[in-house]
């Protein structure tokens, strides 16, 4: 499973990234309640059919706090220029097996990538 973040929701949305439309399509897509929070943050033009869609979409296991501090120093995540929800993402990869973030992020990319979660969905 792929636990695509905000960067690649929003470039769906947007039009773009016709290989989502396929994992999609596939079941391959996860979902993050952050990532559907950050979304309902922006602008819309169909609201409910994005988010019905997105409730839809199989959930990843959520860290709690704690452990997502935990994590962060376990990881020495500090200063690698993520942020909270970031930090939460990768958690939810890390305790969900077999899920992998996809990101359009450059810092995201390179923390996912070095704790081997990070998605190639080419």
């Amino acid at each position: 499973m792929i636990l695509a973040d905000t960067s690649i929701w929003i470039d769906y949305l947007r039009g773009g990234k016709p290989q989502m439309q396929a994992l999609l399509n596939g079941g391959r897509i996860a979902m993050h309640p952050y990532v559907i929070a950050e979304i309902a943050l922006g602008s819309l033009q169909h609201r409910q059919r994005t988010f019905a869609l997105m409730e839809s979409l199989w959930r990843v296991s959520v860290a709690s706090l704690n452990e997502v501090r935990g994590m962060i120093e376990a990881h020495k995540l500090y200063s690698q220029g993520i942020g909270l929800t970031d930090a939460h993402l990768i958690a939810s990869c890390l305790i969900t097996p077999g899920v992998t973030l996809w990101t359009r992020d450059i810092n995201l990319q390179r923390v996912a990538a070095a704790l081997r979660v990070q998605a190639n969905p080419a």
